[in-house]
Order: C-alpha cells, then structure tokens, then sequence
C-alpha cells in the first residue's frame, strides 16, 4: 500500500507548519542511502561571480487544461537533473505528458543542457534547494542561500526561474517557509521507488500509483533512479486510461493563488 502521508493534514491555501520528526520518515528523500548531504559551502555567490544569464529558453506550449473539472494528477521527479534525467524525457516526448522536475542547483550547471530541454518540452522546473540540506537545521540566511543559489542556477541555464519549491526530506517549518518565500509543494502519493527494485518491483510500482491516485494528487517520483525513468511509459499510459490528464504542479493549482511559504500537497475538486 503507498505511503499516501496521510499524517500531514494539509491542504491547498492553509500554511500549516509541519513537524520535523513526522515529515523526515515519509519520502525517498528521507532515506539514509539516498542521502545528499549538505555542501559544505552554501553562501551565496556575489552577484558579480555569477554567469551571464542566458536568454530565456522558449517552451513548448501547454495545453489549457481546468484542474477545478478535469481529473488532473501531477507526476514529479526530485533529484536531478541526473543521468536519466535525458532518457525520461526521450521516454515523456511522444506521450505528450507534462511533469515537474524539482532540481538540485549544483547539479543544474553540470547539465545546463538538460535543463534548458526540460523547459523547451513543456515541462516545470521547481526549486529543491542547492545542496538537498535539511533546512531547519540551518540559518536563515543559509535557507535563503540554498534558495537563491538554485533559482540562479536555473535562471543562468534556461532563462527562467522556478515558481515551487520543495524541502528535502519534506522536513521544513514556518521559519523555513518564510525563508523561502516560494510555496511549499509536497505530495500525497509516495510509491517510495528508491526501494531495491527485484523481480516484478516495477510492474507493482506502476499497479499501486494507478490504485491510488485521485484526482488533484501529486505523485513522488525520482528521475535519479533508473526503474522509475524506464517505468515512465507504462504509469502515462495506465493513468490516462483511468482519465487522468497529466500536468504540472503549476498547471494543477492553476487558478489557485498559492502562499509563499504554505505548503501544498494535493488538489482538490471543493478547494478553489
């Protein structure tokens, strides 16, 4: 059965300050081995050390899709980009499906290109801090270092600069979200795909999602692992079966003024 973080009761609009200890045991990201650990320096770059930023990079239109009536879910990758990161959008072209990738900003220069793709097909980029640091533990002029370094990164590589953000580890607090000032987008299914994958893993992975995903859910995924980059295909294929339409975090809250600082996980239909 998926971790569907049933123990965050938060909802579209309602900035709710979430517990570290309960938030820490619900994602990949929370995961031990899976651990990106801080960088040592997370000072921000003076202005004048920075890039030339690039022209913004021209996106592949969406199409207009109501959240309020369709049957949206929003599918998001965290930890990239990565090696994958390039064949899950091979993977993501021909089913025309749009999805969010919340980066790590040291690993956007490193694959500006990728970036810059991301972004000409259609898709969102959010901000999942420079270093994937466990951000109460920080200053806040560290949150905001880890913030700000990552929209730079971005907006260096692709001309554009991410409207969510989202904690590592979905650890975070007020003090975090004024920090931050972007909103707080976490999720309400969990398939936990850093799990070993062995025999069958994948099939399973694909099965629960489309069991239990409804309408206005935001999916975590991971495009830093291979099973879940190679399963793609299939879970479009089998969620568009059920009617789902597959869309953006910001494609899904279309309509709904987001907070900066409040936390969201789902959508749904008797929310704005």
């Amino acid at each position: 059965m998926l971790n569907r973080t049933t123990g965050i009761a938060v909802t579209a609009g309602v900035g709710l300050t979430l517990s570290t200890a309960l938030l820490s045991t619900l994602s990949a990201c929370g995961h031990d081995r899976h651990r990106v650990h801080a960088a040592a320096d997370r000072t921000r770059q003076p202005s004048s050390a920075r890039p030339t930023t690039r022209a913004p990079t021209r996106a592949a239109p969406s199409r207009a899709v109501d959240c309020a009536v369709a049957r949206c879910v929003a599918l998001t990758f965290d930890d990239g980009p990565g090696r994958h990161t390039e064949r899950l959008l091979d993977l993501l072209r021909p089913t025309r499906a749009r999805v969010t990738f919340f980066v790590v900003g040291r690993q956007v220069r490193p694959n500006a290109a990728v970036v810059r793709r991301i972004v000409a097909e259609g898709h969102e980029i959010g901000n999942h801090t420079w270093s994937h640091a466990r951000l109460p533990g920080l200053s806040e002029e560290a949150i905001r270092a880890e913030i700000d370094r990552t929209q730079d990164a971005v907006h260096e590589a692709a001309g554009v600069r991410p409207r969510v953000f989202r904690p590592p580890y979905a650890v975070t607090d007020a003090r975090v979200g004024r920090a931050a000032g972007l909103p707080q987008v976490m999720w309400s299914v969990d398939p936990m795909d850093w799990r070993p994958s062995g025999p069958g893993r994948r099939e399973r992975m694909v099965d629960e999602i489309v069991r239990d995903t409804r309408p206005g859910d935001i999916v975590l995924l991971h495009d830093v692992h291979g099973p879940t980059v190679s399963a793609a295909p299939e879970l479009v294929t089998r969620l568009r079966r059920k009617g789902y339409e597959l869309v953006t975090v910001s494609d899904l809250f279309r309509g709904v003024p987001l907070r900066p600082g409040a936390p969201y996980r789902h959508r749904r239909a008797e929310e704005p």
